[in-house]
């Protein structure tokens, strides 16, 4: 069975969410890019508590293809560091996974 895994990252602009959906999904990279938000987001950056409003991306995908999705959203994400993380899928629809697989590039 393949691994399957949720990426997420965010993104100040929702146009710059829709580019990197729209380019994974285009490339096979994901079945599906959800795109949530505004989001308000809370953290620490270079010392300092800041606040924005962001977009959410939640990519649905493989993990033998995390590599390469990781690489196209840092070279259109405009963050000097982006949020980019991986959680496993532990269980899901089987024909939504059977879905999931044949959007996808086939690696192997």
């Amino acid at each position: 069975m393949e691994s399957y895994i949720q990426v997420i990252t965010t993104t100040e602009k929702r146009q710059d969410a829709d580019k990197i959906a729209e380019i994974l999904v285009d490339r096979k990279l994901a079945g599906c890019v959800q795109i949530l938000g505004p989001v308000t987001s809370i953290y620490r950056w270079k010392g300092q508590v800041e606040t924005a409003e962001e977009w959410q991306c939640i990519i649905k995908s493989r993990h033998d293809l995390y590599g390469d999705i990781e690489k196209i959203i840092k070279s259109v994400h405009p963050y000097e560091v982006p949020e980019i993380i991986a959680v496993p899928l532990i269980a899901g629809s089987k024909d939504y996974l059977e879905w999931l697989d044949i959007t996808l590039i086939q690696k192997g």
